[in-house]
């Protein structure tokens, strides 16, 4: 059996694969002047930003009590100062920390649920007010909360008359205000990315006979997991690293935050120990770490993709 093969089938023309060719060598000259410098800048900027980190590593190490003794970066190491942080009655640690913990991440949970609520109600309901309701989230929060803290004092003080529970001195007390303080930007945050999703799909759901609750239960909230996971970061660390308010609401040992508790090691002047406030600070950060860590991937898109809308 024999094969013909039409030679005017066979394309003899095709041109061989074009290798890109070899670019010349940079001299170091013109790599310093066109690369180098920026690689130079980004270690200068490197070593800024690390080495209070490293300094307060190596003083949370150091068993001498003073920072003068931490110059030399882990000349001493020793695990003196976590172990005195949990023992000495007198700075109830683990208290501070489940207290920032369960004031963080609860206030964190309610700004997301709550401002997810209001984002939706400005992006997708029509109603009186709208316009006037988003323009004072935007007045509001022109003026720092520092402002309000007398009045806040002065309103959780005649609640605490009445009820107790919410006033001066309670968890619950602090959670309420650091939710009416995060929601106003944070809404309008939300309100952004909310934005950018089509109407389209509300109106396919609406068709199909869902209503506002389901839709935003079952459809928008997965959507907009991005900017639901930015918030909760940003209110998580905000809250846990908080000084003004928590100091002038809370008093009881045994109830402080983290911030307000480890100050008060080294706000006596004739027995402070910075080490262990260092130990202190090193713990602290762990869990902001940790939860920036895990919700990373969502930080850059939830943070640009309202603002472009």
């Amino acid at each position: 059996m024999s094969i013909n093969i039409d030679p005017a089938a066979i394309e003899l023309d095709a041109e061989p694969e074009r290798r890109p060719a070899p670019q010349p060598r940079m001299s170091f000259r013109k790599w310093v002047r066109e690369l180098g410098w920026r690689h130079l800048i980004g270690i200068a900027v490197v070593i800024f930003a690390a080495f209070p980190l490293v300094y307060v590593l190596s003083a949370s190490l150091n068993p001498g009590g003073t920072l003068t003794g931490s110059n030399a970066l882990f000349r001493n190491f020793s695990l003196e100062n976590y172990v005195d942080l949990f023992t000495d009655p007198n700075r109830p640690y683990a208290a501070w920390f489940a207290n920032t913990m369960v004031i963080g991440l609860v206030t964190s949970a309610g700004t997301v649920f709550l401002g997810a609520l209001a984002a939706y109600a400005f992006s997708r309901l029509r109603f009186t007010g709208r316009r006037v309701g988003l323009l004072s989230l935007i007045l509001v929060q022109m003026f720092p909360q520092l402002l309000a803290v007398v009045a806040i004092y002065l309103l959780m003080r005649g609640i605490s008359d009445i009820f107790p529970v919410l006033g001066l001195d309670s968890q619950i007390g602090i959670i309420l205000v650091y939710l009416g303080g995060a929601l106003g930007v944070n809404t309008y945050l939300m309100y952004g990315f909310f934005n950018t999703i089509p109407t389209s799909i509300d109106e396919a759901a609406k068709i199909d006979g869902a209503g506002h609750a389901r839709i935003f239960f079952t459809i928008i909230l997965r959507l907009v997991a991005p900017i639901l996971a930015v918030v909760g970061l940003l209110s998580f660390i905000a809250t846990t690293s908080e000084f003004v308010i928590a100091s002038t609401l809370l008093s009881s040992n045994d109830k402080l935050t983290l911030a307000v508790g480890l100050f008060r090691l080294v706000s006596d002047e004739t027995n402070s120990n910075y080490p262990v406030f260092a130990a202190g600070a090193v713990l602290a950060a762990i869990p902001v770490m940790a939860l920036f860590l895990w919700l990373q991937k969502y930080i850059v898109g939830g943070l640009t993709a309202g603002a472009v809308k």
